[in-house]
């Protein structure tokens, strides 16, 4: 397969169309977790860090920290909707991110939402398939997710796991593998899809694929060796989110949101926070002196 690449291991700081005095609105729809580390407060501190103004709808509530997920309790729906209902009426919501479904009830509660609201953009985080390996969603669901959530979506951003259950395909054991993966991905009902390699966990590199129906698009970066990875998944997508709502086109937003999650990740260990795998550093700006997360935020204001 023909693969364009890239590396953010020395992108420049992205300049976009934003300003302090008003940064684009970012609606993330997702589960609470309440150890902080991934779902709706990590894509609230990514957006935020990322130079956007954060707001919520929550799906679900968990029980959870860094040593695993205990419980979860859906949002009934029509609280859903009355969440939605009050953040498109007042909002002017710029890109929405969509994480943790727990359900089919609540996958057609967000559609129809979205298809009355039509945002621009939609990034759409498949929370199929836990660390564990254990599938999160039955198959009625996942369907439907296909089916109602997946025409909606400009990018799709499933992990090598969710990617081989939304195929049928099996999970490749490296990237000589990939093949006929990305051969079923582009057969999805969505514009686009990237493909996180995360698992290949054997390569010196991080590797991302973005796949739509004409080409493929590597995203490359260092593999970074730490325990502290938790919630990296919420933070990729957030900040692709966060970065097309500054107006970023598809690929530059990708690549903007490699480069702050290989430093949040890169960060983590300056974090002591439980005593499983640890979150990344959202705001490691604050401790490493990088400062492209604030002249993201600066933008074009001296224009």
């Amino acid at each position: 397969m023909p693969v364009a690449s890239s590396s953010s291991s020395h992108l420049e700081p992205v300049m976009p169309t934003t300003s302090l005095s008003s940064p684009p609105i970012v609606l993330t729809i997702a589960g609470s977790d309440s150890g902080g580390g991934a779902g709706i407060q990590a894509d609230i501190k990514t957006i935020s860090a990322t130079g956007s103004y954060a707001c919520s709808a929550i799906t679900a509530v968990t029980s959870q920290n860094t040593l695993g997920v205990s419980a979860i309790f859906p949002i009934p729906i029509e609280h859903i909707h009355s969440q939605l209902d009050a953040i498109f009426s007042d909002l002017n919501v710029a890109a929405v991110k969509i994480g943790m479904l727990a359900d089919s009830q609540i996958i057609h509660a967000v559609a129809d939402k979205l298809r009355q609201y039509q945002p621009t953009f939609v990034v759409l985080d498949p929370v199929m398939v836990a660390t564990s390996g254990d599938v999160l969603l039955r198959d009625e669901a996942i369907n439907h997710l296909k089916q109602r959530l997946f025409p909606l979506a400009t990018v799709i951003t499933p992990n090598l796991p969710e990617a081989a259950v939304l195929t049928g395909e099996p999970l490749p054991e490296n990237e000589s593998e990939l093949s006929q993966l990305v051969s079923a991905l582009q057969q999805l009902p969505c514009q686009a899809v990237l493909l996180k390699g995360g698992h290949f966990t054997q390569s010196s590199h991080s590797n991302d694929w973005l796949i739509t129906k004409q080409q493929v698009h590597c995203f490359s970066a260092d593999r970074i060796q730490t325990n502290n990875t938790h919630g990296t998944g919420c933070t990729l997508s957030s900040a692709i989110t966060s970065y097309l709502a500054q107006g970023q086109p598809l690929e530059q937003a990708i690549d903007s949101a490699k480069h702050y999650i290989s430093q949040a990740i890169f960060y983590a260990d300056q974090l002591h926070v439980g005593q499983g795998h640890g979150p990344v550093h959202h705001f490691y700006v604050t401790q490493s002196g990088d400062l492209s997360p604030i002249l993201s935020i600066l933008g074009k204001r001296e224009n």
